[in-house]
């Protein structure tokens, strides 16, 4: 499945829907990482993904799932004070939701069987932007960063950006940080042509055919369970800061731009 897809997948067209919940009476403080029981227990869903079954061990996902989910999310955000300032925000509104959205879809199975995160930049909506992605399933921890979903707006600024700054996409995208710790490319499948109003030969051709600008990386899923998870995510994310800040730039000018008074 596509990184695209999987973003879709994850809930993140809906961020902030994740409720806040406090932790119970008694329990400790949940820590940034996953249990093998956690682990488990996603693999058990994606084997039973039905309603009796996940109410039944809804406990479990409250506490095996969402608490340490919250708790990586949080780690990782105050990290992100350093080299990211502009996407944090509250762990509650960058956790995606457990459940799917199936009334479009023909797919009709009610639960994602992984916990997923996408920290947007503040001003930016939804998918929209360039921004940070992580996926924690039964079979593997995904780690992402880039413009995945831009809208049609979007989308055309950052292919007005890119032709007059190329070079400087280049040379982040080719950072040796970056590749060592990125190294799957996420541009998917490009335009056969040049976009409407773009030249056929161009310098930033290749690079304003994509539909998307992004890299990650898949991990084994026990990586999850490392003590130091949050700190390695927040390793990931600040190779890729400076790619993710660039191609926020065109998005970002305009939604700062003051509005017009009305009178």
């Amino acid at each position: 499945m596509s990184l695209r897809r999987r973003v879709v997948a994850a809930g993140v067209g809906r961020p902030g829907l994740a409720k806040k919940s406090a932790p119970a009476k008694g329990n400790p403080q949940a820590q940034p990482y996953f249990t093998p029981e956690g682990l488990r227990f996603l693999r058990g869903l994606a084997r039973n993904n039905n309603r009796d079954w996940f109410n039944a061990r809804k406990p479990v996902y409250e506490a095996q799932i969402k608490r340490p989910m919250l708790a990586v999310i949080e780690t990782v955000t105050g990290a992100m004070m350093d080299f990211a300032p502009g996407h944090v925000r509250a762990p509650e509104s960058i956790m995606m939701r457990i459940y799917r959205d199936t009334r479009f879809s023909n797919n009709k199975l009610p639960y994602k069987p992984h916990a997923s995160a996408w920290w947007v930049h503040d001003g930016l909506a939804k998918t929209s932007g360039a921004g940070f992605y992580l996926h924690v399933s039964g079979k593997q921890v995904e780690i992402a960063a880039g413009a995945f979903m831009p809208d049609t707006e979007q989308l055309l600024a950052i292919r007005r950006f890119l032709m007059e700054h190329h070079h400087e996409y280049r040379k982040l995208a080719q950072a040796r940080g970056l590749r060592r710790l990125l190294s799957d490319e996420e541009s998917g499948e490009g335009l056969s042509r040049s976009p409407k109003g773009f030249p056929a030969e161009h310098p930033a051709a290749a690079l304003y055919r994509q539909k998307r600008w992004g890299f990650s990386a898949s991990l084994e899923p026990e990586m999850a369970t490392a003590a130091d998870f949050a700190k390695v995510v927040a390793s990931y994310f600040r190779a890729a800061a400076p790619l993710v800040a660039l191609l926020n730039r065109p998005l970002l000018v305009k939604a700062e731009r003051p509005r017009k008074p009305l009178f």
